[in-house]
């Protein structure tokens, strides 16, 4: 039985890590963060489901893949952590379709695709996520959007259960998935299959090298981000917007907007505060909005409390 730092609250048969008042810096691409309560990586989906028949109904409850969209506060995250990054990272061919479970980040889909001689999966090395993140906001770049080519979905119920549900079951849009059941109950994205289109493996590798080369020339990589910050807006790219604006280079403590990529907010020397990127973002909303008249939507998810 693992033994909960909260004494009312005692688990068993869980076969994954659990740990407390976990910094959280290192579960996101930004590099900053504050603590979660409790953490949880499982061993597998199993794992997950039984560690979700045990948490109370309110229990607060976030789901991390790489951390590569998302901007946790540096008050941290009460209630529960669940990481799924290299726990539920199932990856193989099922009757013709690429099983990819939530934890296999989305550029080894796109590989993986690639080497079993299928097409249009290239797009999925630019995401720098997991397949739950892609599958959760319909991840895109490059002309390529995830529910393009889901089949259908496997999600894990608040109550540890597993459900098979069909795109024809979601609401679509640009980096947007809501549940089209009007009170459905929260659940999360556990697996995918996808239906890409046959191909040539030569041209997909080939494909996938051209596109990261692209995001290399264009992409501050070697910085800690978290990839796009805003959404484009439509018939616009945010970055032109902000960089018209004149706001590269602008900085707030540790965290800058990129000089190489304006709708990119850098971390260089692993030193800012969530405060720093999160007074960024609403300065670059400010300007943007009072100099074009546009209003920049985040990408990125903002989450957890702000520091005391």
């Amino acid at each position: 039985m693992i033994a909960d730092a909260t004494p009312t609250l005692r688990f068993s048969g869980l076969r994954g890590r659990l740990a407390h008042d976990v910094p959280l810096a290192r579960y996101t691409s930004w590099r900053c963060g504050g603590p979660a309560d409790r953490l949880y990586v499982p061993a597998d989906r199993e794992d997950l489901a039984a560690l979700l028949r045990q948490l109370p109904p309110g229990e607060p409850l976030t789901v991390l893949g790489l951390g590569s969209n998302v901007l946790i506060r540096d008050g941290g995250i009460r209630g529960t952590v669940v990481v799924l990054h290299a726990a539920l990272n199932v990856l193989e061919m099922r009757e013709g379709l690429v099983y990819a479970e939530a934890g296999v980040a989305s550029p080894k889909v796109a590989r993986f695709a690639a080497r079993h001689g299928l097409a249009e999966a290239e797009f999925l090395a630019g995401i720098p996520g997991t397949t739950g993140g892609a599958l959760a906001m319909n991840a895109g770049c490059y002309g390529g959007e995830t529910w393009r080519y889901v089949a259908r979905v496997e999600v894990l119920t608040r109550a540890g259960g597993f459900k098979r549900r069909l795109p024809s079951e979601y609401s679509i849009g640009y980096r947007s998935v809501r549940d089209a059941a009007p009170h459905a109950q929260p659940a999360i994205f556990t697996a995918a299959w996808f239906a890409f289109p046959p191909g040539v493996t030569e041209a997909a590798l080939a494909r996938i090298r051209q596109l990261l080369e692209r995001r290399i020339a264009t992409q501050p990589l070697s910085l800690p981000n978290a990839g796009s910050v805003f959404r484009n807006p439509e018939n616009d790219h945010a970055a032109r917007l902000i960089e018209s604006c004149g706001l590269k280079g602008y900085a707030v403590g540790g965290a800058r907007v990129s000089e190489k990529h304006a709708n990119f907010i850098v971390n260089p020397e692993g030193r800012a505060r969530a405060a720093d990127i999160e007074a960024i973002v609403a300065h670059v909303r400010e300007v943007v909005r009072e100099r074009t008249g546009v209003e920049l939507r985040p990408e990125v998810e903002i989450i957890g409390e702000a520091a005391q």
